[in-house]
C-alpha cells in the first residue's frame, strides 16, 4: 500500500497494489500492520456502507462529538465520489482548511479522516456506494452536521448538488456550532 498525508496533517491517501490478471484482479484493501507502518494507529470497531443513486447526491459535512467521535477509512466500491474532510478541532493551525480526494471503483483509492474532522462526499456519477470502517460505534446523541457550502470553509465541490438531505440542507455554519469539543492535540 502507498500511503501519503495529504495537505492537512492526519489525512491521508492510501492507494493499494492491485494484481491483475486474466481472471481479474486482487488487493488487500486493510491492514492494521501497513496503516501503522505509515503512520496510522487506530483500531475501527464498524463497518458502513452507503449507496447514492443520483449523480450530484451531497452527504455531509458530518462529525460526531467527544466522547463518540469517530476516525473514518473510507472508499468507493461502485462510481466515483468526491471526498472531503474539514479539520473542525478549535486551536488548529488547520482549522476549517479542508482537503478533497476523488475516490472511485477504478482508482481503489482510501482516504483516512482522523477524528476532530468533519466529512462529506458528493456523488460524481450515478449508483454511488461507498464504504468505510470507523473507529467508534455511531450515537445519534453525538451526531453533528456543518453546512455543505458553509463559506468560512469553501468547499469546492466541483458541481451543485441535486440531492441533499433536509438535515444537511438545514445544517449550521462551523462558526454557529458551539458545541463542538475537539481541542487540538498534535497528532502522533
Amino acid at each position: 500500500m502507498d500511503i501519503q498525508e495529504t495537505k492537512l496533517k492526519g489525512v491521508y491517501v492510501i492507494t493499494p497494489q492491485v494484481f491483475g490478471d486474466a481472471r481479474g484482479w486482487f488487493m488487500e484493501s486493510w491492514s492494521q500492520k501497513k496503516l501503522e507502518a505509515g503512520g496510522i494507529h487506530v483500531d475501527f470497531v464498524q463497518d458502513n456502507q452507503s449507496f447514492s443513486a443520483q449523480k450530484g447526491t451531497l452527504r455531509g459535512l458530518h462529525y460526531q462529538l467527544n466522547p463518540m467521535c469517530q476516525a473514518k477509512l473510507l472508499r468507493c466500491t461502485r462510481g466515483e465520489i468526491l471526498d472531503v474532510a474539514v479539520d473542525i478541532r478549535r486551536g488548529s493551525p488547520q482549522y476549517a482548511q479542508w482537503v478533497g480526494v476523488k475516490l472511485s471503483a477504478d482508482n481503489k483509492k482510501q482516504l483516512f479522516i482522523p477524528r476532530g474532522f468533519a466529512h462529506g462526499f458528493i456523488t460524481l456519477t450515478d449508483d454511488v456506494e461507498v464504504q468505510y470502517k470507523a473507529d467508534n460505534y455511531y450515537a445519534p446523541e453525538c451526531d453533528g452536521n456543518i453546512r455543505w457550502n458553509d463559506p468560512a470553509i469553501g468547499v469546492d465541490w466541483g458541481m451543485e448538488p441535486v440531492s441533499l438531505s433536509e438535515k444537511d440542507k438545514n445544517a449550521p455554519l462551523l462558526s454557529e456550532r458551539t458545541e463542538l469539543n475537539f481541542v487540538y492535540e498534535e497528532m502522533r
